[in-house]
């Protein structure tokens, strides 16, 4: 259980920061600080066995049928994530809070902080791909609200909405090439999958799962042609750049290529797609950053250009490119954090980024200047420091490398990225640190506190230490990654400043030089870069979006232009199309789709006289539709004889909750009439009569030919027989409809009772603004031609309702008690006791009712959803699958022995949502008409006026648009 805990702690963290939002931004800072902590200080007495050769596993069944388990495992590559996501988002914390201003809510972005952490933890230590899924949708969504932090700038809106659209079309390819993946190797459980090697190369599958991988690791990494959201994602507060885009989330990719570098590389096909990839996006990385004049653009684009270089080693597929993958994975987390931090502090200090107004701030900020030189010289790659080692690795197996039988291409590109990567590294130190001062800074610059240089400062240390000392500091460590990379022992290698005189070292010299040189003549290169026509790749998103985005609303238009009629036409013609597809695949893979010669039982005249009662009562609504009280009366006349159809055929839990949802419908629905005009519109016209009639008697037919279909085949080996045998001895209660709702499929029931909150709420939004403007005009209109009874509450009927509610609610608990081994249950008590509510409005009034209510309806609905959540999730703390009950029996004095089982709990989740949901969706339709009486159909500043619509319209854009408001930015 310590993995799952390790998983767990970021996401109590935000939760506990959520709680305490009202605190002072300290407190948000040492609460984060200390769950991170509490981490990576599990993590790391892990590390001595998981680095000796031990993997430390924890494993909990949650959806075992589908394969979908809360199984974790820490091998050395997912303890050296783990670290580098706990142990710089320690520091991150720690720089945040120094970093954000007094008007930026650190609670909201400390949340989102840890919940982005908890994700990347998730991705890292999942033994299940279908989990490490979810995770990987997770830090999508998190990375989406921090990127967009800043709301109120339109670049930071645009760059969460461009991450967003990228990362999540990558996460919706990778789900599908995972679940292939799993479905080859037989096991969607990784430690399963890494074994798999042949048959998963081997299985015809095997390029469309790569290439859908691929597609995943590409977007979230940013390789080309995906790299240019990670740039604009740069309109996020640097902590979020220095965490997310230098050390964590554009390391997803990188690190689920290396785990699964065993079974997916070592073929052309992976050759060509990854390390083309790679090498590609390192040159266009490195070309763009050299001429970016924003520091954090700069940074953005050289994050491309080394993730690019380290999917390059990855896509190699030799061992020796894999150790340099690794190693270099750990030197650019170490110095490009640093340096994200550090262009952060010269924002902060100075008050710009922008490197055409810097230049001579090493005398301004010592501590400044020298932190960032020694980092950036480390990802320049001079020696002695770290990120020297692993260029010097990369270049050595580049040399080796040919590319379609050209041996001097690869030496040559990688030779260019890096310099490249050199010239826009001492550009960072030339044009901000040194050269003359100036005298028309922003701010007066000067050094922060230690809370902005001391988290920066710690990585600096580890990129001198690693350079100097790689056999001692780094060596034994990168050995044990490579090991868990490779699946297999690492090759041996040694890490040392000094290899002698190789091709790799010239390689690196010639970059050092070349690195000077476009520096010398930056201003000549730089105008000649302007001059080129090169495309941009955020303009060619913004068309390609807009261009979806057209063609989707003249779709939807074609079909959505306010008809109902027309909807449900296109809805069901489809729906019936699918069926008669199904059907006719079904028939070819089974040999025919017809009745089976099962023997009918015979139906009895109560039975024929309920049938034609039920065909006389729709036609009946057909005929009657445009007089809607009497088609609700027919409409219950045919829910009384469906419910009686149960009775017949020995179902009476479904009589029960028939009965019981007719009642409260149909109450619920006569309220709803009062907010609809008495006569409707005219009706429509005689072909499209004709047309629904067809298309009704096509369904009807259909689904009525599927029933018969089944209900006539030889019954055979059939879930109920599982479900009839395992309801006492597996869910404890003879009921066995009540079992299968709280144990069986208790997932299903839970999120039953989601949608039906869902559906209140949507109903309370709905309906809450309806007295007001126009609808409320409308509304009192409407009111205007009824015709009220003169005795609003009868005497007689407040008597016996209030006589009537103790009694109905003793009725409901029976029927809530007695439901786990006889008919009832929580669906069916929570509509009892809503039908007692019901008769106490009706009987009394909706406002004598409301005096005397206690219980928030909201409060009522989240009660019984967490109820039932927590209900479920409590088997999980016992090991067993998200929604076991377990049951027993206890002796009590003066009643004897009884049977309690969790499946309780369960269903006061159930009956507290349905409470809640009936009561909100009443209050609503009971209340919309006096709301409105109270309002006088006054104007309300909300309501939409159309003639006002085009001006509301045009505010909006112009309060949205560049200049406009505090802290506006232009666009880049």
């Amino acid at each position: 259980m310590d993995l799952l805990l390790i998983s767990a702690l970021p996401f109590l963290g935000a939760i506990a920061i959520g709680l305490a939002a009202r605190a002072p931004r300290n407190i948000h800072a040492v609460i984060a600080g200390l769950f991170t902590l509490a981490a990576f200080v599990l993590v790391m007495l892990k590390a001595p066995a998981v680095l000796a050769g031990e993997i430390a596993v924890t494993r909990i069944a949650w959806v075992p049928a589908i394969g979908l388990n809360a199984h974790y495992f820490m091998d050395p590559l997912g303890l050296m994530f783990a670290g580098l996501i706990l142990g710089i988002g320690f520091l991150i914390v720690v720089y945040a809070n120094s970093y954000l201003s007094a008007a930026d809510s650190s609670a909201r972005f400390l949340t989102f902080l840890m919940l982005f952490q908890g994700a990347m933890l998730g991705i890292v230590l999942s033994d299940n791909i279908l989990l490490l899924l979810v995770f990987w949708e997770m830090t999508s969504l998190s990375s989406f609200l921090l990127i967009g932090f800043w709301g109120h700038l339109p670049d930071g809106r645009q760059g969460a909405r461009m991450a967003l659209a990228v990362t999540g079309g990558g996460g919706l390819a990778l789900i599908a090439g995972l679940v292939l993946l799993g479905r080859i190797a037989g096991s969607y459980d990784l430690t399963q999958i890494l074994l798999a090697k042949d048959a998963i190369q081997a299985s015809p599958l095997y390029p469309v799962a790569l290439v859908l991988i691929l597609l995943g690791c590409f977007t979230k990494s940013a390789q080309f042609p995906f790299h240019f959201w990670l740039p604009h994602a740069m309109a996020a507060p640097t902590p979020v750049s220095a965490y997310l885009h230098s050390a964590t989330m554009v390391k997803a990719g990188v690190f689920l290529m290396a785990r699964l570098w065993p079974v997916l590389a070592g073929t052309d096909l992976w050759f060509y797609l990854v390390a083309t990839t790679g090498l590609v996006t390192m040159l266009i990385g490195a070309f763009i950053a050299l001429f970016k004049n924003d520091l954090k653009g700069l940074l953005a684009y050289s994050t491309v250009s080394h993730l690019g270089l380290l999917t390059m080693l990855f896509g190699f597929g030799t061992r020796m490119a894999a150790v340099a993958g690794v190693f270099h994975i750990i030197n650019h987390a170490t110095f490009k954090a640093a340096l994200f931090m550090n262009a952060g502090i010269v924002d902060h200090e100075v008050g710009t980024r922008d490197a055409r107004r810097l230049g001579g701030l090493a005398a301004l900020m010592p501590v400044t200047a020298t932190l960032g030189t020694i980092a950036a010289l480390s990802m320049a790659g001079v020696p002695p420091f770290n990120g020297f080692l692993s260029k010097e690795m990369m270049l050595e197996e580049a040399a080796h490398t040919g590319w379609a039988g050209i041996g001097w291409l690869v030496p040559a590109a990688a030779t260019i990225a890096a310099l490249l990567s050199a010239a826009y590294s001492f550009r960072f130190i030339a044009h901000v640190f040194f050269g003359s001062r100036r005298d028309d800074y922003p701010k007066p610059p000067h050094d922060p506190g230690i809370g902005l240089w001391g988290p920066p400062a710690v990585l600096v240390v580890l990129v001198v230490l690693i350079g100097l000392l790689p056999g001692l500091v780094a060596e034994p460590f990168v050995k044990s990654v490579s090991a868990a990379v490779i699946g297999g022992e690492p090759p041996y290698f040694y890490l040392s400043l000094w290899h002698g005189l190789t091709p790799a070292l010239l390689m690196s010299a010639i970059a050092v030089a070349g690195g000077l040189v476009m520096l010398w003549r930056h201003g000549a290169f730089d105008r000649l870069w302007q001059a080129l026509p090169v495309p941009v790749a955020k303009r060619i998103f913004d068309r390609g979006i807009f261009g979806l985005v057209y063609a989707s609303r003249v779709l939807s238009y074609g079909f959505h232009n306010g008809s109902l009629q027309r909807m449900l036409f296109v809805l069901f013609a489809f729906v019936i199309v699918l069926g008669v597809e199904g059907m006719v695949l079904g028939s070819r893979l089974s040999g025919g789709f017809a009745a089976g010669g099962r023997e009918t039982i015979p139906a009895p005249p109560v039975a024929i006289l309920a049938w034609l009662g039920l065909v006389a009562g729709t036609v009946a609504v057909v005929l009657s539709h445009r007089q809607r009280f009497l088609s609700l009366v027919y409409i219950s006349v045919i829910g009384l004889v469906v419910s009686l159809g149960f009775v017949f055929l020995s179902a009476p839990d479904l009589a029960l909750t028939q009965i019981s949802v007719e009642t409260v419908t149909i109450l619920l629905l006569l309220l709803a009439l009062h907010l609809l005009p008495r006569s409707p519109p005219s009706s429509s016209s005689t072909l499209r009569h004709v047309r629904d009639a067809v298309l009704g008697v096509i369904g009807g037919a259909g689904v009525g030919w599927a029933a018969w279909a089944v209900m006539t085949r030889p019954q055979g080996d059939t879930i109920s027989a599982f479900h009839w045998l395992q309801a006492k001895p597996g869910g404890g209660g003879t009921n066995v409809v009540n079992v299968i709702l709280v144990d069986f499929r208790g997932f299903d029931t839970f999120g039953e009772i989601i949608v039906l909150g869902i559906a209140a709420l949507a109903i309370f939004a709905l309906l809450q603004p309806a007295g007001r403007g126009i609808s409320g005009r409308r509304l009192l209109a409407l009111m205007d031609g009824i015709i009220r009874s003169p005795e609003r509450h009868p005497m007689m009927l407040v008597v016996a309702g209030r006589l009537i509610l103790p009694m109905a609610m003793v009725v409901g608990l029976y029927i809530f008690l007695r439901g786990h081994n006889m008919p009832g249950g929580g669906f069916i008590a929570g509509l009892v006791f809503s039908i007692a509510m019901l008769i106490q409005y009706m009987a009394s009034g909706f406002e004598w009712a409301e005096e005397r209510r206690r219980i928030e309806r909201h409060a009522l609905i989240a009660a019984g959803v967490l109820t039932a959540a927590a209900t479920g999730a409590g088997s999980l703390a016992f090991g067993k699958p998200f929604l076991t009950s377990s049951y027993g029996y206890f002796h009590i004095p003066l009643v004897g022995e009884i049977e309690l089982a969790t499946a309780l709990l369960f269903d006061i989740g159930v009956a507290l949502t349905v409470v809640g949901a009936v009561m909100l969706a009443l209050a609503q339709l009971a209340n919309a008409t006096q709301r409105a009486e109270q309002a006088g159909g006054s104007q309300h500043p909300m309501d939409i006026d159309p003639s006002r619509e085009d001006a509301r319209e045009k505010a909006a854009r112009a309060k949205d648009a560049p200049g406009q408001g505090a802290g506006a930015e232009a666009p880049q």
